[in-house]
């Protein structure tokens, strides 16, 4: 069997629609399934790990990666930033191990420039009272708040058209099935089967 890169996988989804919870299920299940550990200038909060959930640097060091042309896709979300290291993805993906990125639809575009093979997901909730409920959380947040979010939810929403593939997230072991189907699916695809058994096949074609 010859090596073969790995797949790189978009997942997106709007806030709200169980994406975290469903990614934490599907890769720890899968060894050749790996996530990409951004870059974060936030502070690092307790229970977390430099280099596990995030690589956490400074303002000055992350303007400085991108000046450098260091990250994939970078965004501004409030007061931080977060990036993708393009060198670490593709360190991965040459080891053979399938990459996800967990990341919006902004990052998705920037992503599909430079990998124009990634494979993109969307994961949206069943319906909008669902989506309503699940970012009213306990109820602590105020009735603007939930709005806001509400607004930013479906601005998400709205970029689903531009992904390979769609799960609605309604019912959890449904969904996650589904994206453990697309992950089989995009490995059993005919060139990347071809590349990876091209010994064997050569034999038994003679």
């Amino acid at each position: 069997m010859s090596a073969q890169p790995g797949i790189l996988f978009i997942v997106s989804a709007p806030s709200g629609a169980g994406k975290t919870s469903l990614l934490r299920e599907l890769v720890p299940a899968d060894p050749r399934l790996v996530m990409s550990v951004s870059h974060a200038t936030r502070a690092m909060r307790p229970g977390e790990e430099d280099g596990v959930h995030y690589h956490f640097v400074s303002v000055e060091r992350f303007e400085q990666l991108v000046g450098d042309g260091a990250f994939l896709e970078h965004a501004r979300v409030f007061d931080n930033y977060y990036g993708t290291a393009e060198a670490g993805v593709r360190a991965q993906l040459g080891d053979g191990l399938d990459v996800v990125l967990e990341i919006d639809w902004q990052g998705a575009r920037q992503v599909r420039r430079r990998f124009a093979d990634a494979v993109s997901v969307f994961i949206a909730p069943p319906d909008i009272t669902a989506l309503r409920e699940r970012l009213a959380g306990r109820g602590q947040d105020s009735d603007a708040v939930v709005e806001r979010r509400m607004r930013d939810a479906r601005s998400e929403l709205s970029h689903y058209p531009e992904y390979d593939y769609l799960v609605i997230n309604d019912d959890f072991a449904t969904a996650l099935a589904e994206l453990r189907a697309i992950v089989s699916a995009e490995r059993l695809r005919e060139p990347r089967q071809a590349a990876r058994h091209a010994a064997a096949l050569s034999t038994m074609l003679g």
